[in-house]
């Protein structure tokens, strides 16, 4: 049973589609007026993370949106000189760069803001006619005293609603509750605006979510994701929203990720400890080391990311990638194992235990790296065959389709002649361990190591590979 913890509920809930069959999801996008910092890439990580789990037994449609127009976006685009869609364009593109270094799969249905327009006016039509929106100059607000479930998911007290009193901005910092806008009439000529039956203008950001959610996903979605900061007011204006214009529950189960630190403290450029992910690709890190490091953490707990943490996570990436460069070039007997295929039977189970357990992804690593430290012992024995090496590469590969973390096995293509000076410089290195020089040896293996060759003494002789 796969349970999640409901952040409606606060409790931990076990989750299956309404109709058993499609899990359907919507997870909150970025805001394109900029490069997606890394607090931003660990909730699109365990997005997808729970994606690839909910597709290993479910189908799913999963809907993500693009906000390409709030009040950020119209003040960029204005600083620019350049219009709303030249704008965005560049760092909606670049975000989709970033998710494919990452590894992140693409949902089903991408759907930016500016492109549904139509089911924005449509909803606030419905929340007009049916008394939950109404008119203040020439702008459209959502009346949250007409809604008595208000504050339900991010535990509002209601006793700090503030009748009346109307909050413009598309975000908000207190944690108080306004009537907050919904359709915003142009308040700079440069703005851009769209025509609706209540006068021009354009979206508020919490409609926006709403509209699209439910054009594609219907009245009631099986899932809603983003991080924990979009819990209030965003998450929770959805639900005001969408709920008073269908009367039915608008999500079963909310699911958010916390918060993100840098070297202990929350992140800001200000600080010097602010990051996106071509910052830290630029200072030498690895794209799958930083989705290692994020996936390596629950989501549900804070992570502190740390450049040393990220040295870790490249050893542990380096630990998996020796174990399989090791086990795929083994010489092994025909046969099956029955102790390591009870190793491995046990690995696998408390694999998906683990994930099935609210996504616990460090429990998950934990059981792939206690099948490491097993099959490198039986490979030292002599206790792993032929059947045991197929079972343990079919496995890896369902360990990459739900973490997407095992790194690439093809090496670089290198030279004949480089190949000449590697193969000389290992059997250097075996002459000299062979009369006991093991200055030398381990010089020989530093200098291979430099540039990018590991080396492995193994039972058949000394093997070598690109990292």
């Amino acid at each position: 049973m796969f349970k999640l913890t409901n952040t409606l509920t606060g409790e931990q809930e076990v989750f299956e589609p309404q109709d058993k069959e499609t899990a359907r999801m919507y997870t909150c996008g970025p805001t394109v007026y900029n490069f997606v910092h890394i607090g931003n890439l660990r909730t699109f990580v365990f997005q997808d993370i729970l994606r690839r789990h909910l597709s290993s037994k479910w189908n799913i449609r999963h809907v993500m949106n693009i906000t390409d127009i709030d009040d950020k976006i119209i003040a960029g685009s204005i600083e620019t000189g350049q219009d709303i869609k030249s704008y965005t364009t560049v760092y909606t593109t670049a975000f989709f760069e970033d998710c494919e270094k990452l590894r992140i799969q693409k949902p089903e249905i991408i759907a930016p803001a500016t492109e549904h327009i139509e089911e924005m006016i449509d909803l606030v039509n419905r929340l007009l006619a049916a008394g939950y929106a109404y008119r203040e100059g020439d702008s459209i607000y959502y009346r949250i005293s007409r809604f008595p479930a208000y504050g339900r998911l991010s535990k509002l007290d209601k006793r700090e609603l503030k009748v009346g009193a109307r909050i413009d901005a598309d975000e908000y910092e207190k944690e108080e509750s306004r009537d907050f806008v919904l359709w915003k009439a142009p308040k700079d000529p440069r703005e851009p605006r769209w025509p609706a039956p209540f006068g021009e203008g354009r979206p508020g950001w919490h409609l926006e979510c709403s509209a699209m959610a439910m054009k594609y996903l219907g009245d009631t979605l099986d899932l809603h994701c983003g991080g924990i900061d979009l819990l209030f007011p965003h998450h929770e204006n959805e639900i005001a929203q969408s709920e008073a214009a269908t009367g039915h529950t608008f999500v079963r189960f909310w699911v958010h990720s916390e918060h993100l630190l840098v070297e202990g403290e929350k992140m800001s450029k200000s600080k010097g400890n602010f990051y996106t992910l071509r910052d830290l690709l630029d200072k030498g890190y690895d794209a799958l080391t930083i989705r290692y490091l994020l996936v390596s953490v629950r989501y549900r707990k804070q992570l502190n990311f740390t450049l040393e943490g990220l040295k870790e996570a490249q050893a542990a990436l380096d630990r998996i990638k020796e174990f399989l460069f090791r086990l795929n070039t083994a010489k092994l007997q025909p046969g099956n194992h029955a102790t390591l295929a009870g190793r491995l039977a046990a690995s696998r189970e408390q694999f998906e235990a683990a994930l099935d357990d609210d996504l616990n992804t460090s429990g998950a690593l934990a059981a792939i790296f206690v099948l490491i430290s097993d099959a490198n012992i039986a490979l030292e024995e002599g206790r792993l065959g032929e059947e045991n090496r197929a079972e343990i590469q079919e496995w890896f590969k369902v360990i990459d389709a739900r973490l997407g973390i095992v790194p690439a096995m093809e090496p670089p293509v290198l030279s004949d002649r480089e190949v000449e000076e590697i193969e000389a410089m290992v059997q250097r290195r075996n002459e000299a361990k062979r009369v006991r020089d093991f200055a030398l040896s381990d010089q020989i293996r530093r200098q291979l190591r430099d540039r990018g060759i590991v080396i492995e003494d193994t039972r058949e002789g000394t093997r070598w590979r690109r990292k």
